[in-house]
Parts: structure tokens; C-alpha cells; sequence
């Protein structure tokens, strides 16, 4: 019986002008896209600051009275110098006499009482927590058994949430939303459920807001990598 002839072997179709060149472009606006967008987020910030700042500085304090143009950033400069005295001011005698008196007349006031106290309270609870929270990214089970998602670790769990959820140790966690992770929901979960993670805050951030398309490195492709690095210097 006759063999039949061996079929010959697919070779792959390289990838046309057009192909290569929408692989280009993608490549290029992960890059790009990134830095262009804090430098505009950056410089949109200084032009707010300073639309609102440079008229309040009277013109024999503005170096573009002699200069004869305007200084970008010279807000955002007289912006922190200002807010530094004014913290450095608060700190003494006078100047915490001075604020408890403002305070007082705030307090007095319906609306603006409301607004200044319900912002007071946001930015002492940010700044006060600032070192420590979300200093670890996480794994839970949710939204339900053998189903995981990222979480941050925001503190051990106090107070009356923790003696009426009859645990012994609690864990507040804040889980973020895909692809905005500046929104989510506040979990309390036992402590024994929450699986910290080796990667830093910053890549768990990147790896929600991708959707799971930017996965950091393990501990264990790091070492690699650096033993890899190491021997081609030592070659």
C-alpha cells in the first residue's frame, strides 16, 4: 500500500506591515499614555493652584511684575510656604487659641458647620493614618468560598464591630473595584482568613486597575532574575 505524501509543515505567516505596526503603536501608548497623563494631571494642577493664589499676592511680591511674565508654579510655592506657617503657628499658644476661636465660630454657623467639620474629619483620618495604612495587599474569599479577590489591609479591627461579630480578631480590609480602585467596600474578615501577600500595595494596585493584565513578579522570578543579572556582570 502506497504511503501517502507527508503533508508539508505549516509555517508560521510572518505578520504583515500593517500587523507590526499596530503592535508598535500599542507597545508605544503603554508608555506613552502613562507619562503624558501625570504630566498633564501635573501641570493642571500647578495652573489651578496658581490661578487661584498669584491674584491674592500683591504685585510687589509677584516676580512676573518685574519679569513681565507669568512663573509657573510660583502659586504652588507661595501655596506650601503658606500652609507650612500656618501649621507651624497652630502650633503654639496663640495660634491654637486662635483656631479654637475660629472653630467656635464655625460651630455656629448651620451649613458651614457641617461641610468643615465633615472634611476636618476626613483629612486628621488620612493623615493620621497615613503610616499606617494599606501597607498590605491581601487575598480574601470573596464573593464567595474558593472565589479570591485583592484586598488592602487597613487595621485591626476595634471596638464595638469587633465585640458583636463574636470573633476574636478581626482584619478591616478595603476592597477596591476594577478598574477604579479608589472605590470598594469596607470588609471585616477573621484574621485567620486574610492571606497577606509578598507584593507591595503599589503592584496589587496595578494588577486591579489592569484587570489582571499587568502580574507582578513573585519573590521567587525577583531572586532569579537578580542571580540571572549577577552572573552576566560577573561574565
Amino acid at each position: 500500500m502506497a504511503r501517502k505524501p507527508a503533508k508539508p509543515s505549516r509555517r508560521l505567516a510572518k505578520p504583515s506591515l500593517l500587523q507590526r505596526m499596530r503592535s508598535n503603536f500599542l507597545t508605544g501608548l503603554v508608555i506613552v499614555a502613562p507619562v503624558t497623563l501625570t504630566l498633564w494631571m501635573i501641570w493642571a494642577s500647578v495652573n489651578f493652584i496658581d490661578a487661584r493664589i498669584v491674584p491674592l499676592v500683591p504685585g510687589i511680591y509677584n516676580p512676573s511684575t518685574y519679569l513681565g511674565v507669568n512663573i509657573a508654579g510660583f502659586g504652588v510655592v507661595v501655596f506650601l510656604l503658606f500652609t507650612t506657617f500656618v501649621g507651624a503657628l497652630t502650633k503654639g499658644l496663640f495660634g491654637r487659641q486662635l483656631i479654637r476661636w475660629g472653630e467656635g465660630l464655625v460651630d455656629r454657623t448651620p451649613i458651614v458647620r457641617s461641610i468643615y467639620n465633615g472634611v476636618k474629619q476626613i483629612f486628621e483620618t488620612v493623615i493620621s493614618q497615613s503610616n499606617n495604612s494599606f501597607k498590605y495587599a491581601c487575598l480574601i474569599e470573596y464573593p464567595r468560598r474558593d472565589m479570591w479577590a485583592i484586598a488592602f489591609v487597613s487595621t485591626e479591627t476595634r471596638g464595638e464591630v469587633l465585640n458583636r461579630s463574636g470573633q476574636s480578631a478581626l482584619m478591616s480590609v478595603f476592597l477596591p473595584t476594577t478598574p477604579n480602585p479608589t472605590s470598594g467596600y469596607l470588609l471585616f474578615v477573621p484574621k485567620e482568613e486574610v492571606v497577606i501577600l509578598d507584593m507591595t500595595v503599589e503592584d496589587a494596585a496595578k494588577l486591579v486597575i489592569s484587570a489582571g493584565l499587568v502580574t507582578p513578579p513573585t519573590k521567587e522570578e525577583i531572586a532569579a532574575g537578580r542571580k540571572t543579572n549577577g552572573l552576566r556582570a560577573a561574565q
